[in-house]
């Protein structure tokens, strides 16, 4: 491990201490190269740049490393986890429930109007047989041609 400038995405040592404790350890296999605190921060660096792993530092572990690193806690679900005891601590420290007791659902919808339907269905009609996408191998499903004649079939 070298010692590497401070970013102000790296994790400040409460931080660190909060979530170390949720995060799984593994202790199968060769001991790691790089530490958990560096991956993260290369993963915290990552999502406020909006870089592409790719683009990572050099002063951080591989990008490789980073993003196996990431992939293997978001396939096992650790990062929905970390959300969910993170949401609930810092509710409990606001003086709330660590679980909402209230939803509000918007169900505004649009609605089409009567012109603007019958135009659509103007422009389908002149557009015959001709696919929505040109180019798309769709073709007309009477002619016996094509993907959609085989979903006939």
């Amino acid at each position: 491990m070298t010692t590497r400038k401070a970013y102000p995405s790296d994790l400040n040592d409460a931080a660190w201490s909060k979530i170390e404790a949720i995060l799984p350890t593994t202790k199968m296999g060769r001991p790691p190269k790089h530490s958990r605190r560096e991956l993260l921060d290369a993963i915290w660096y990552v999502l406020r740049t909006g870089i592409t792993w790719r683009a990572l530092p050099h002063d951080f572990p591989p990008w490789q490393t980073v993003y196996s690193y990431w992939r293997s806690l978001k396939l096992a679900g650790v990062w929905v986890y970390l959300n969910d005891i993170l949401r609930e601590q810092v509710r409990q420290q606001d003086g709330r429930e660590s679980e909402a007791s209230l939803l509000i659902a918007d169900s505004q919808s649009v609605k089409t109007t009567e012109k603007g339907a019958t135009r659509l269905r103007r422009r389908q009609a002149d557009q015959g047989t001709q696919a929505a996408h040109p180019g798309r191998h769709a073709r007309s499903a009477d002619t016996g041609e094509g993907p959609a004649s085989q979903l006939a079939g």
